[in-house]
């Protein structure tokens, strides 16, 4: 009997924390207090850089700060113990340790691993609190364009790694040819390759700060050769996410448009009568209302051209005018 309690609340938990499928008023009560903690940790943080307004509001700061490491923890240590109902297949362990390589587990671990480390080691305490803006990325878990960005990153993680090594790449070879062209005109500043990434670097990414610039002519033609390079290869990470942002929403129109299909099939929904359930759909996907409404017309236009065939099926009509025949 306890052992039945103890299973029912692990579920309970794992409904309200980590199933996406389930929704009830406490859940989303839990979800609002979440979000709301996470941007007044934030608006803490920026407020507390401000040395007159820390030293002024130092008590409340602090027992914010407890209270919310308090909370985070609580939530990370029920999120660990309630993942071992996701997968049935698994044993609860396979599951927690699968979880807690899981990025968002990472995130949660890293709000609350800065405060947890200063108890042993004194960490400066501007840079702690930077740390803690660690707790805005746990923002991914509730919105659905957050998460929609993420898993694009993730999947073009290889297009991404290219891109990165060319770059690297392009910053070595002209840093040394830099190097070697205005050496001599300007040791102090192109004293050597690695003193001379910095300008490749401010260059390659098309920024030009102006600290740093060659005077040489050769230098200067080079300067220009690279800053047109940097301008095609800055282009190519916005050109893959952009790429991989239409191909993750047009997988999520195909995912809702089959969704609704199969739900037709069994008559489990009605587009004029359930628009709540229309509407839950949409949220869950990510898709907006003009997209979900566009995916509705199509197949309310392909239900009505398969009711009209049937129709013409089940009568003869005349070849010439179209009216139907008598029997």
């Amino acid at each position: 009997m306890e052992f039945n309690a103890w299973y029912k609340l692990r579920r309970f938990v794992y409904d309200n924390l980590h199933n996406d499928d389930y929704e009830s008023t406490f859940s989303r009560y839990v979800n609002v207090f979440l979000i709301l903690l996470i941007i007044a940790n934030t608006v803490a943080v920026l407020l507390e850089s401000i040395n007159d307004i820390y030293l002024s509001y130092q008590v409340f700061f602090d027992a914010f700060e407890l209270f919310s490491i308090f909370v985070f923890t609580a939530e990370y240590l029920l999120r660990f113990w309630a993942i071992a109902e996701k997968n049935p297949f698994n044993n609860a362990w396979q599951n927690r340790w699968l979880w807690v390589r899981s990025g968002g587990a990472i995130i949660d671990l890293l709000s609350i691993l800065p405060a947890y480390i200063n108890f042993f080691v004194h960490i400066d305490l501007r840079f702690l609190r930077i740390l803690r803006l660690f707790r805005l990325l746990k923002l991914t878990r509730y919105f659905v364009s957050l998460q929609i960005l993420l898993r694009v990153i993730e999947r073009e993680k290889g297009s991404f790694q290219a891109v990165i090594f060319i770059l690297l790449i392009m910053i070595v070879m002209a840093a040394a040819g830099v190097y070697v062209v205005e050496n001599k005109a300007q040791p102090e500043v192109f004293s050597s390759i690695p003193a001379s990434m910095w300008w490749a670097v401010v260059t390659l990414t098309t920024v030009g700060y102006g600290d740093v610039t060659p005077i040489t002519p050769l230098g200067r033609f080079l300067g220009a050769l690279i800053t047109i390079l940097g301008v095609g290869l800055a282009a190519l990470p916005a050109g893959i996410l952009a790429n991989g942002l239409a191909s993750e929403l047009e997988l999520r129109k195909q995912k809702l448009e089959l969704k609704f299909r199969e739900l037709l099939q069994v008559a489990e929904i009605d587009f004029f009568a359930d628009e709540e359930k229309i509407e839950n759909l949409r949220k869950e996907v990510g898709l907006t209302v003009e997209q979900t409404q566009d995916i509705l017309l199509q197949l309310i236009r392909e239900r009505k051209e398969e009711e009209l065939e049937q129709e013409r099926n089940k009568y003869c009509f005349c070849p010439h005018c179209g009216h139907k025949l008598p029997d």
